[in-house]
């Protein structure tokens, strides 16, 4: 739930808009942002409403549409994004850092951010997902433009299907980790410490009684810090004493977290799906403003579940139905030891094609729009380097 973060991002200039809009309608879509997201409205919408008895999924509701996606991602197989050398054939860039997905580069006062198609988990990468860059960024681009009446946020242009250009700000060394329910499975998730007796976490008090993925009272912010290999739960005081940020910037990205996420919520519902958690990161620029950097209510940093089926199943006893990585990541526990196998084994195509539709599947229910797959199969890395260093001589 915590992808490697870039030391900073980009600015959207967007004007106020209500915390309520109507999403639903490809009309909504902002022409004001300088980037080159290529979705288009969605002919169809994504499922009928359920009727009695048990509702149908909402992954299962257009098969044609799905084995399409599947198609083509086995097409796209050998085409993939697992690592870029920008700095090598840009002039004037440098590699600042390489995260578990995003690569960064710093181009005077702005970052190039790339979204590869890498897959981590065990702090490994396991695979290459045909068009997952693609997919977070344009997600995350997406968020970006309709939270800026919320936040502003680093983003200056989207040069490339894969590719963010931002602003350079100070980062906060803290995660602002945000739940609405009780769930999880890692030594930090809120449901493991809660199932251990720990009943205050992160400055929030949990009441006795509660059950694995059951709805919190209210939503609650779980910060956490940066150690070397992993994140550690750390409370608001904790983060004042050890200098990690001011009271007054605390309280304001607090804020925006808390409100950025009960807009997510908000917006995910009215589209068939549960915001569940996240995680939100936020910078400081040389001005004092705080700006929302790296991804927003991606797939990658954040718990989905499909909405139609969540209260039938949590009544039952089951799992929610979920929109995530978690199956790919069994497969590789239950045919070796991703921690300690020194090679690990090839990920079977049809997982891996399974989850590119998933991330697809999430984006395209969330903004209402079609996914556009690449037309053609041009080396992504030769297009990004071309797109990347038109962008940069016209900044």
């Amino acid at each position: 739930m915590s992808p490697s973060a870039p030391p900073t991002v980009a600015r959207v200039a967007n004007p106020p808009r209500t915390l309520s809009p109507t999403l639903s309608s490809p009309s909504t879509r902002s022409p004001h942002l300088s980037m080159s997201i290529s979705s288009r409205p969605r002919t169809a919408p994504l499922a009928a409403a359920g009727g009695s008895g048990a509702s149908p999924s909402l992954l299962a509701a257009d098969p044609a549409h799905r084995d399409a996606v599947i198609l083509s991602a086995r097409g796209a197989m050998a085409n993939c994004l697992g690592e870029t050398n920008l700095d090598l054939v840009v002039p004037g860039l440098r590699l600042a850092a390489k995260g578990k997905v995003r690569d960064v580069y710093e181009s005077g006062e702005h970052l190039v951010l790339v979204t590869t198609d890498r897959q981590s988990a065990f702090d490994r990468v396991l695979a290459s997902i045909p068009f997952k860059g693609q997919v977070l960024n344009e997600t995350s681009l997406w968020w970006f433009n309709r939270t800026s009446h919320i936040t502003p946020n680093a983003v200056v242009s989207c040069p490339d299907k894969n590719v963010t250009i931002a602003k350079r700000c100070s980062v906060f060394p803290v995660e602002f980790v945000v739940r609405g329910f009780i769930t999880g499975s890692t030594d930090t998730s809120l449901w493991t410490v809660y199932n251990n007796g720990v009943r205050n976490y992160c400055g929030n008090v949990i009441p006795d009684g509660m059950v694995k993925n059951q709805k919190l009272a209210a939503n609650i912010l779980t910060p956490t810090t940066k150690a070397v290999d992993h994140d550690v739960p750390v409370t608001p005081d904790e983060i004042m004493k050890s200098r990690l940020m001011s009271k007054e910037d605390f309280d304001e990205a607090r804020c925006k977290a808390l409100s950025l996420f009960e807009y997510g919520q908000q917006v995910a519902l009215e589209n068939g799906v549960i915001l569940v958690d996240t995680k939100y990161e936020f910078g400081k620029t040389a001005d004092g403003t705080i700006m929302l950097i790296d991804e927003i209510h991606t797939p990658d940093s954040s718990r989905y579940w499909i909405a139609n089926s969540y209260e039938e199943r949590f009544k039952s006893g089951l799992e929610p139905e979920n929109v995530d990585k978690e199956f790919l990541r069994l497969w590789f526990k239950n045919n070796c030891n991703p921690y300690e196998d020194p090679v690990l084994p090839e990920a079977p195509e049809e997982l891996v094609c399974e989850l590119a539709w998933r991330y697809i599947f999430l984006f395209e229910t969330i903004t209402n729009t079609e996914f556009e797959i690449p037309e053609t199969q041009e080396p992504i890395h030769e297009r990004i380097s071309r797109n990347v260093a038109q962008a940069l001589r016209n900044l």
